[in-house]
């Protein structure tokens, strides 16, 4: 797919991430506003752009908002690698039948903000949504409207007064939710989602004494029994203010969990935390980073597992939390060259700050005013996921790693040795799948070398010293080893393919070079890639919607991000952060 017209051209991905904070900071986007912005209509086709580098890919149109109301109006379907060589981890869904899912489904959660695939990785969907919709919502959408949007909707006045503890009311209520939620759970499994996180604090959304909303967790008939439940509850967008107000400073920032309404407590299945080496039963003493940093981890850890399982993440509406999440994980893997590996740091960063946020409803103009702010947050936090231990690669790998090998080593394979698929010298033998890659590189399905032992591995590293030329592939040979089923780790609280579509559908096929499709980096390119991308994050926040002042400290020293900032502009010296 060509540059779409009006885009900013190569080179000026600051201007654009300045015109695209900007625009984000002046009002929410809404789908169903409609609405020919010439400025939002650059954000949507460039985020289409974007995608097109690396996926094939279907959109699901949302024009009007028909579909939902806050969702992007080009809704992506990624479904395979760019490549036009086989593709072993193709989707197999198809964009028609996941629309005809969509629709029967929508009602099922809050503020029909369904089910949405966004990422795609290793064939698995990684999806994000709103909580299940209560039934204060279902059967009054206007009132509903009306408490979540502070009082705004006069048509308040006029909504119907029921009481969930009305007999027939709640008969009605079963016979509606087995619906509703039955086409919620179809759409799930055709996605082949079976991990879904959950990150409410509370087990369901209570507004005026008013269940407005539910969470797989406490349905009542155990309709997603089958799926795996997580409960991993993470401060809402509120508790950001208070990230505000210490100087934009997330160390030793520790959520109060002893509050009234926090009644969802951590449970996650114990096979899911075996390999982390985390003690979950102290989450309510980290910090924000800390807690951050482990649930990261854990959705790592997760979607690298060995089945072909996909991924929802969501909080309440899906606008806050689950934008903070979805974005870290598509930079994490973009910075380990797992996914949208032809996208440069500024590049990816235009993509989840325009997709993942703003097309998605994030309501930065309502936060900034209060001072609510998840989405500086999230960009900033970078610096603290660049090691080694929050790396796809890194979990892929260890399992088979050669003994006396780092993982850098292996990257260092001598360009002469790529034409061949049987060895790379007569020490070492190469078992790969090849597949089509681009001119001059090549990429592997599944890569195990064997050495001969330590005089042979140390010859090996001696050769490569002068020609540490990296290896691309996609990924490492998948562990046989499958995690047990059973167990569960739980805290309480001390209080696809398109073959078959309609001319509704837009097919899109990329450029027609083909690209490597991912690329093993190391450690160090890990750091690099991440700060370059935060780096470019406060530069453009700096220039467009800044940080507002704090009250200066009894030293008059300005605060210390603010300072960065400074630096940032080039107006001071730089330091260590």
């Amino acid at each position: 797919m060509a540059a779409a017209r009006g885009c900013p051209p190569a080179g000026s991905g600051d201007r654009a991430l300045a015109e695209l904070l900007l625009e984000f900071s002046r009002a929410q986007y809404r789908a169903k506003d409609g609405g020919t912005a010439a400025k939002v209509e650059r954000i949507e086709r460039r985020c289409l752009e974007l995608f097109g580098r690396d996926y094939r890919y279907s959109v699901i149109p949302n024009a009007h908002g028909e579909v939902c109301a806050h969702y992007p109006r080009h809704i992506v379907l990624l479904e395979r690698d760019a490549g036009t060589g086989r593709d072993p981890f193709e989707s197999t869904v198809q964009v028609g039948k996941l629309q005809d899912l969509i629709n029967r489904s929508k009602m099922a959660r809050c503020r029909g903000r369904f089910v949405c695939p966004v990422i795609l990785y290793k064939g698995k969907h990684i999806c994000r949504s709103a909580t299940l919709a209560g039934w204060g919502e279902l059967y009054g959408r206007t009132g509903y409207n009306y408490i979540f949007s502070g009082g705004s909707d006069d048509a308040w006045a006029d909504a119907e007064d029921i009481s969930e503890e009305d007999p027939a009311l709640r008969n009605a209520d079963s016979q509606l939710f087995d619906k509703v939620r039955g086409h919620d759970i179809k759409l799930l499994r055709y996605l082949s989602v079976r991990y879904i996180c959950d990150l409410m604090v509370e087990n369901k959304k209570v507004k005026f004494g008013l269940n407005v909303t539910s969470s797989e967790k406490v349905d009542k008939a155990q309709r997603y029994a089958d799926f795996t439940l997580l409960s991993v509850p993470y401060p809402g967008c509120e508790f950001f203010k208070e990230y505000k107000d210490r100087d934009y400073t997330a160390e030793g920032l520790i959520f109060n969990w002893k509050q009234d309404y926090v009644d969802a407590p951590l449970s996650i299945p114990a096979a899911l935390t075996q390999s982390l080496n985390i003690d979950w039963s102290e989450y309510q003493s980290w910090d924000l980073v800390q807690q951050t940093q482990n649930y990261l981890k854990l959705l790592i850890s997760i979607i690298n597992s060995d089945d072909d399982s996909g991924l929802l993440v969501h909080c309440i509406s899906g606008w806050d939390r689950t934008p903070l999440f979805i974005s870290l994980l598509r930079l994490s893997l973009w910075a380990d060259g797992l996914i949208h590996t032809s996208l440069e740091p500024s590049e990816i960063l235009y993509l989840t700050v325009a997709y993942d946020w703003f097309l998605f409803g994030h309501m930065l103009v309502d936060r900034l005013s209060k001072g609510e702010e998840i989405f500086f947050f999230c960009f900033n936090f970078l610096k603290h996921i660049t090691s080694e231990e929050f790396s796809a690669v890194k979990s892929q790998r260890r399992k088979s790693l050669p003994p006396g090998f780092t993982l850098e080593e292996i990257c260092m394979l001598k360009q002469r040795d790529r034409g061949s698929t049987t060895s790379l010298s007569s020490d070492f033998s190469l078992g790969m799948e090849s597949s089509p890659g681009a001119a001059g590189s090549f990429t592997y399905e599944a890569v195990e070398l064997m050495p001969a032992g330590a005089q042979a591995q140390a010859a090996w590293r001696k050769s490569c010293a002068s020609s540490p030329q990296a290896m691309l592939w996609s990924r490492a040979q998948q562990s046989e080893d499958r995690l047990p089923s059973t167990g569960m780790v739980e805290v309480k609280s001390s209080s696809s393919s398109s073959s078959t579509h309609s001319d509704n559908f837009l097919r899109i096929g990329s450029s027609p070079l083909e690209v490597p499709r991912s690329r093993l980096v190391s450690a160090s390119d890990r750091e690099s890639r991440l700060e370059e991308v935060r780096s470019a994050f406060l530069a453009s926040y700096s220039r467009t919607i800044g940080l507002k002042a704090v009250p200066p400290s009894p030293s008059g020293a300005i605060g210390g991000l603010l300072e960065q900032f400074v630096r940032g502009v080039g107006l001071r010296g730089s330091s260590t952060l």
